[in-house]
C-alpha cells in the first residue's frame, strides 16, 4: 500500500502514471484481467490513470471502461490522459469515469463487466502533497480523506475518540503493538493540528526498541490506521468483493492488487470462500504474485505490492 503500511518503508505508494510514479504490477496485472477486445471492464481504483490506460488500448472501440475513485484531483489528471489521441483516436473504447467509492459497485444487481481491477491504497498524488495531511515527513493538516467529500477526518479522530477506541483503531488498522501506550500520549497532547505535530508525539511514545521497530518510522502505523479508518478502506474492499461475483459475467476475472497484510488477508479469504464454499471462483493465483526484482529496483512501490486473481465460473 502507500505510506503507512505496515510491509512497505515511509513514502511509498501505488499506481499512476508520472514522473517517478509508475503502475505497480502493471503487466502481470493486464495479464491476469485478459482484456478482451470489446469488453466491458471496470478499474475500481483508477488513480492517475495508469492501469486504465493499458486495459483502453486492448479493448479498442467496441469496448467499454469505467473508472471510479473517490479523489476528484486523481480523476481529473485521469480524464485529460484517457483521452484519445494521435494513431489510436479512432480505435478508443468509450470511458465513463465517476467519483464514487468502489463500494458503490455493491450497488449492481446484474452482470456487467468482463473484469474488474482494483489497485488498493494511496497513490503518491495524495502522498506528496501536504495539504491532503498522509504524509508524516511533511507538515500538513490532519486530513487524509481520499474523498474531500467525506465529514470524518484524522483530526477529529485524534482530538474526540476516548483513549481506549483510539487504542483500539490503532491496533486493529495500524497492527501496532504499542497503540496503548501512543494513544495515551495522544490524549495527553490535546489538541494535535498538524502531521508534524502528531509524528512527534508518537515518535516520543515509542521509540525503536529493536532492529524491526528501527526498520520503519514509530508513525507509520499509527498513520496507516488513520488513514484505513478515516476512509473505511478495509469496509470498501469487503463490499467490493462480495459484489465481484454478482458484476463479473461467467469466465470475467478479478484482479486485486494490495499492499499490507490487512487487505492481502481479506482478499486471500473472500477468493477461497469464493472458490471453495459458494463455486463462483476459480482461483488463477495459488500464491500472491509479487514484483521481480528489477520492478522493486526500478520502482520501490512495488516492493510490498501482492496480487491475487480469481476468474467467475
Amino acid at each position: 500500500m502507500g505510506e503507512g503500511s505496515t510491509d512497505t518503508p515511509q513514502g511509498v505508494g501505488h499506481g499512476g502514471r508520472e514522473v517517478g510514479h509508475v503502475p505497480v504490477l502493471l503487466k502481470e496485472a493486464i495479464d491476469f484481467l485478459n482484456v478482451r477486445r470489446g469488453g466491458t471492464y471496470i478499474d475500481a481504483t483508477v488513480g492517475l490513470g495508469g492501469h486504465s490506460y493499458e486495459i483502453a488500448r486492448r479493448l479498442g472501440a467496441p469496448g467499454h471502461l469505467i473508472g471510479l475513485d473517490k479523489d476528484p484531483a486523481a480523476l481529473e489528471i485521469a480524464g485529460s490522459r484517457l483521452r484519445p489521441s494521435g494513431f489510436g483516436e479512432a480505435d478508443w473504447p468509450s470511458i465513463e469515469l465517476r467519483q464514487a467509492s468502489f463500494a458503490s459497485l455493491a450497488e449492481a444487481r446484474s452482470p456487467i463487466a468482463d473484469g474488474l481491477l482494483a489497485d488498493i491504497g494511496l497513490s503518491s498524488l495524495q502522498l506528496n502533497n501536504a495539504a491532503r495531511g498522509f504524509s508524516f515527513q511533511a507538515e500538513g493538516p490532519l486530513d487524509m480523506r481520499m474523498d474531500p467529500r467525506s465529514e470524518r477526518t484524522a483530526e477529529q479522530v485524534v482530538n474526540h475518540l476516548d483513549e481506549r477506541q483510539l487504542a483500539d483503531v490503532i491496533y486493529e488498522f495500524g497492527e501496532e503493538r504499542r497503540s496503548r501506550r501512543i494513544a495515551r500520549a495522544i490524549v495527553r497532547s490535546r489538541p494535535i493540528r498538524s502531521t508534524a505535530h502528531l509524528a512527534d508525539v508518537i515518535s516520543a511514545a515509542a521509540r525503536p526498541m529493536n532492529s524491526e521497530q528501527r526498520r520503519i518510522h514509530p508513525a507509520t502505523r499509527t498513520f496507516q490506521a488513520l488513514r484505513i479508518f478515516v476512509n473505511r478502506e478495509l469496509d470498501d474492499l469487503r463490499a467490493l468483493l462480495e459484489a465481484a461475483p454478482r458484476i463479473l459475467k461467467p469466465g470475467g476475472r478479478v484482479v486485486v492488487i494490495s499492499f499490507h497484510s490487512l487487505e492481502d488477508r481479506i482478499v486471500k479469504d473472500a477468493f477461497r470462500e469464493g472458490a471453495m464454499k459458494d463455486k463462483y471462483f476459480r482461483i488463477l493465483t495459488k500464491k500472491p504474485v509479487t514484483a521481480s526484482e528489477e520492478e522493486s529496483d526500478r520502482n520501490p512501490r512495488a516492493r510490498s505490492a501482492k496480487l491475487r486473481a480469481a476468474e467467475r465460473i
